[in-house]
């Protein structure tokens, strides 16, 4: 019993001892949790979301203008005032959610709609079919704020009257009405001017509720018109990126085993340079990295439907400054590593949380304002972003340049860091 006892506490010790890999075990966890719960509490959810939609007025009429400038002071958006090529273009990069086209005659053509169901506006909305989850909260707010401002100037604006006078001569001169249908209509009509009359009286509009005066068409914005969106590639990039990540942990976690039985020594005890050492690791590692991300979008694209639709180059070229950033970061965790065991649920918990900000989990869109402003300082954000920018969005190569960039230069401090730090005596 005595012997089952120490053996026991010999295990507690050896586990507990190990601060660093304590301390990962309990903060991991604890982030992670949090980061969920932050995005999915209730009192997250009843703030406003901010979401941000390109509007393009082509009618410039009063109604139209009040549409906008009602949206603009709803909290549920971030409203921008766009050409229809810049918002079109806008949507495509994933800068806002949607775009919505006021058309010419909306606003005349929207207030006579309220009478009768002929004849609606079409309101076109682009949306971002990655984030279609936010197209019913656009949808609903859209129809609440026409439908306010088309209520407002038929009912309590002056165009009221000339709509009214005009609906009640169409109306009368109608040979698909019944006698019992006009009447009810033109008693309509009278209400109307009543209610009119009244709130110029109270210096007021009255709020009336008909038919919803528009139809929205919804278009998804993607690589090509005809072009539906495949969910896969945003997934692949995603999870290649992690996975990816976690060879790179690999490569730094070998060099320190190769510390702990010699190999390291007997290296440097070759006629070979300290630069030529870290450069064979980074090279060695930027190649697996390219291979298995490679792979990857070989099976991607052979079961899955995932395909380069935008710049080939591009594609090539976040792919290799992705493995570069890999085969650095790989070699940072052995330059700042201690034990193999400790260096390896550090880097694992560092690389959850690059990729929990990156997006690769959850689209970053839900994040709130802050945490997408802060993603934009972590490496993986890039890198998905230009993975899901040469697939499914079809983007041209001057949409791989920032990614490509970004990532360059995370590699360059990850590296100098790497070589700073890197113990040569051990």
């Amino acid at each position: 019993m005595h012997a089952f006892i120490a053996l026991v506490r010999k295990d507690l010790v050896l586990y507990f001892s190990n601060r660093r890999a304590l301390l990962v075990s309990i903060a991991a966890p604890i982030v992670i949790a949090a980061f969920f719960g932050a995005l999915f509490d209730s009192e997250s959810s009843k703030r406003p979301l901010r979401i941000l939609v390109a509007v393009v007025d082509q009618d410039v009429s009063e109604i139209s203008k009040n549409v906008v400038v009602a949206m603009k002071s709803d909290a549920s958006f971030d409203i921008q005032e766009l050409g229809e090529p810049t918002a079109l273009a806008m949507v495509k990069r994933g800068k806002v959610r949607a775009s919505l086209v006021l058309p010419k005659g909306f606003g005349e053509q929207a207030a006579r709609a309220l009478f009768h169901s002929g004849n609606k506006p079409a309101v076109m909305v682009y949306y971002d079919p990655s984030q279609a989850m936010t197209l019913p909260v656009v949808r609903g707010l859209l129809t609440q704020h026409v439908m306010g401002s088309v209520s407002q100037a038929v009912f309590g604006g002056t165009l009221g009257g000339k709509l009214i006078d005009d609906a009640r001569a169409g109306v009368n001169q109608s040979q698909r009405l019944s006698d019992g249908e006009k009447r009810d209509l033109l008693s309509l009509f009278d209400s109307a001017q009543h209610l009119q009359q009244r709130a110029a009286e109270s210096s007021g509009a009255a709020s009336v509720r008909l038919e919803i005066p528009f139809e929205a068409k919804e278009q998804e914005v993607t690589s090509g018109v005809n072009r539906k969106y495949n969910s896969y590639a945003h997934s692949f990039a995603g999870m290649g990126v992690q996975f990816i990540l976690f060879m790179g942990i690999d490569l730094g976690v070998g060099v320190l085993l190769a510390r702990r039985l010699g190999l390291w020594k007997r290296l440097r005890a070759a006629p070979l340079s300290r630069s030529m050492l870290l450069a064979t690791l980074i090279v060695s590692g930027a190649l697996i990295a390219t291979i298995l991300l490679l792979l990857i979008y070989a099976a991607a694209i052979a079961f899955f439907g995932v395909r380069i639709e935008g710049s080939i180059i591009g594609f090539f070229g976040i792919g290799i400054t992705f493995a570069l950033l890999t085969a650095s970061f790989g070699l940072l965790v052995a330059a700042l590593g201690k034990t193999p065991e400790a260096t390896r649920a550090l880097a694992i918990f560092v690389t959850l949380v690059m990729v929990m900000l990156g997006g690769a989990w959850v689209p970053s869109f839900i994040f709130p304002e802050w945490l997408q402003t802060v993603s934009l300082i972590v490496p993986t954000r890039w890198a998905v972003d230009g993975l899901d920018a040469m697939t499914w969005r079809g983007l041209g190569f001057d949409a791989a340049l920032a990614p490509i960039g970004v990532m360059l230069a995370f590699s360059a401090v990850f590296a100098g860091l790497a070589v700073l730090r890197f113990d040569w005596d051990q």
